[in-house]
């Protein structure tokens, strides 16, 4: 397990959205891992094709999840984003998220102590909300501690992104900056040696 140091900057690994290539919830993990790379941050987003992964199977990981795996490992923060399939994250997500068992063993058990940013989008707030909070489960089952702010995303409310991808709605890109903003302040609080208690 690595920690950010001043030779090694903070490392955001961003996992989620589908198969098609700029869905709504891959551009807004990129939004997140914008804004976090401009405080600073390195940032690494496994999203489309990263994601088409062979069902989990404990013990069997292919390159494609090594490489994730690998990455993770070596984080500071964590973000996982999921579009809202039937009130609920998608399976292709699901998947991504269940090799995150091989960590288990690790020095750093699954992603221990690691803030982790929750972002979910559908089309009605009922999906997208449903789906934010399955995420936070997962961060917690994972060990990892969900950001204050969950980002769930109604795209049927109004335009989120342009053309060219980048977030034209004020709010989701206020929403996004504030996430970065906890990811690498909570990541860096939990870097610093805790003094133990005086008896």
């Amino acid at each position: 397990m690595t920690r950010a140091t001043p030779s090694r900057p903070f490392h955001v690994v961003a996992i989620g959205g589908s198969i098609r290539a700029r869905s709504s919830t891959e551009l807004a993990l990129r939004a997140v891992l914008r804004a976090a790379a401009e405080c600073g941050a390195e940032t690494t987003l496994f999203s489309g094709p990263d994601l088409v992964l062979p069902p989990y199977e404990p013990g069997v990981v292919d390159d494609s999840a090594r490489r994730m795996l690998d990455a993770v490992e070596s984080a500071d923060a964590l973000v996982i984003g999921s579009p809202g399939y039937h009130g609920t994250i998608s399976g292709l997500v699901k998947n991504a998220v269940d090799y995150l068992e091989e960590l288990r063993l690790g020095q750093r058990c699954y992603v221990d102590g690691l803030p982790v940013g929750c972002v979910a989008t559908a089309y009605g707030w009922q999906a997208a909300v449903n789906t934010l909070g399955t995420l936070r489960v997962l961060a917690h089952s994972l060990r990892g501690w969900p950001t204050p702010l969950g980002m769930a995303l109604n795209m049927a409310a109004a335009p989120v992104f342009g053309e060219d991808g980048g977030v034209v709605e004020p709010s989701v890109a206020a929403s996004a900056e504030i996430m970065a903003s906890q990811l690498l302040s909570f990541g860096r609080a939990g870097a610093e040696p805790v003094a133990s208690p005086v008896a």
